[in-house]
């Protein structure tokens, strides 16, 4: 019997229908002419919307509306730390880059440390520090231009942002949280109250909030369009993206506490192959000969997956790579170590922006033009 679909922050499991999660959570699809007007306004186009990766999302028109209009926009997004960073968590910040570049806004990062605290019975708060500063510095490393950025952990920036959170609090009722999230009788209050201080920053600004994130973290969002407007701000507008699969399966997502399904931002060149090798679940058939003869399953191999939706822009070598594999002339081997220098060649490259990125986290952290504005403000 297949495994029942659960999607919720904490927890995702099952085969993924993200046509069914779009009708479950009420999200629009990316239409071709809600994409289009997206590229018109960016002025290029992107390999997450081309490979439909980002493929659902609410008042995304809208959002497009008031940056066309001048009314302006700003980004926000966030990680949770708990686990050390994976690759599949570098998607909605990727994403993110390039939503900065293209509307020159600002953006805000939040690192939910106490919500790991009060979810990760099994974690401390020290450890729970030290994965969250790790993080930051893997966030830095993406880019992020330092004068329109300001990242900050809850438990660092909470006395800014309480008094707002009260507010939010007070909108919320345990019939809500209870139906939105699937809290019970068990919950502890401090996970029950977290929603409140992960809405704030949709209202850091006067202006419309643009959330690129995973789908499974819509929940939050149906929560803030509901009380924004009578707190006197917008309702947040999102664009959400599919989750990169497990490397041992389509099924769940890719999770940090379970390293089979995982490449982490820290696994070196032999781990990276040893594991997509061992690990990364194949569409291929049982043998050369039959490969050779009935071809692979590009719909369910995850080599396959990661590089069409992640790791391989070029749409003709893409389509070539899939003729290739569903026509047996490529075997799953060869697909493999394709994804292993693609896996390589990012963290490589990332590693190196890593080791760099202190000056940058002090900027956008504390001495940049908006984190110096935002260490100054409370939000009342």
């Amino acid at each position: 019997m297949a495994e029942e679909l659960v999607v919720t922050p904490w927890e995702v499991k099952g085969k993924v229908d993200y046509d069914k999660l779009i009708k479950q959570f009420g999200t629009s699809p990316i239409t071709a002419e809600l994409e289009k007007s997206l590229v018109s306004v960016t002025g290029e186009d992107n390999i997450f919307l081309r490979r439909k990766l980002f493929y659902s999302h609410r008042d995304l028109d809208k959002a497009i509306a008031d940056f066309k209009g001048g009314k302006g926009i700003y980004l926000y997004t966030g990680v949770g730390p708990s686990n050390p960073m994976h690759i599949g968590h570098l998607v909605p910040f990727f994403f993110t880059k390039w939503l900065q570049e293209k509307f020159g806004v600002n953006l805000y990062i939040q690192v939910t440390d106490d919500e790991k605290f009060v979810f990760k019975r099994e974690r401390t708060l020290e450890h729970i520090t030290k994965v969250a500063d790790d993080d930051i510095r893997n966030i830095a490393a993406v880019g992020f231009d330092p004068d329109k950025t300001f990242i900050f952990k809850d438990t660092e920036y909470i006395d800014h942002i309480y008094k707002l959170a009260l507010k939010v609090s007070r909108e919320m009722n345990y019939s809500q949280v209870k139906s939105v999230f699937g809290f019970n009788n068990m919950t502890n209050v401090g996970l029950m109250f977290f929603p409140s201080l992960e809405i704030v920053p949709t209202m850091f600004e006067k202006k419309r909030c643009l959330i690129p994130d995973a789908i499974d973290q819509d929940p939050y969002w149906r929560l803030q369009r509901d009380m924004a407007e009578k707190l006197g701000y917008h309702k947040a507008a999102q664009i959400h993206s599919k989750f990169i699969p497990p490397l041992t399966g389509v099924e769940g997502k890719m999770s940090a506490s379970k390293p089979e399904t995982a490449i982490y931002l820290t696994d070196d060149e032999k781990t990276v192959k040893s594991k997509i090798m061992k690990y990364a679940f194949s569409g291929g058939q049982e043998s050369v000969e039959m490969h050779r003869k009935l071809g692979g399953n590009v719909d369910v191999d995850v080599s396959f997956l990661w590089l069409r939706d992640f790791f391989e822009p070029d749409d003709e070598k893409m389509a070539q790579i899939e003729k290739d594999y569903r026509s047996g002339k490529m075997l799953t081997g060869e697909l493999k170590q394709m994804l292993v220098d693609k896996v390589n060649a990012l963290l490589t490259k990332h590693r190196a922006n890593k080791e760099k990125a202190d000056s940058a986290i002090e900027k956008i952290k504390y001495s940049g033009k908006l984190a110096q504005k935002m260490w100054e403000t409370t939000f009342e």
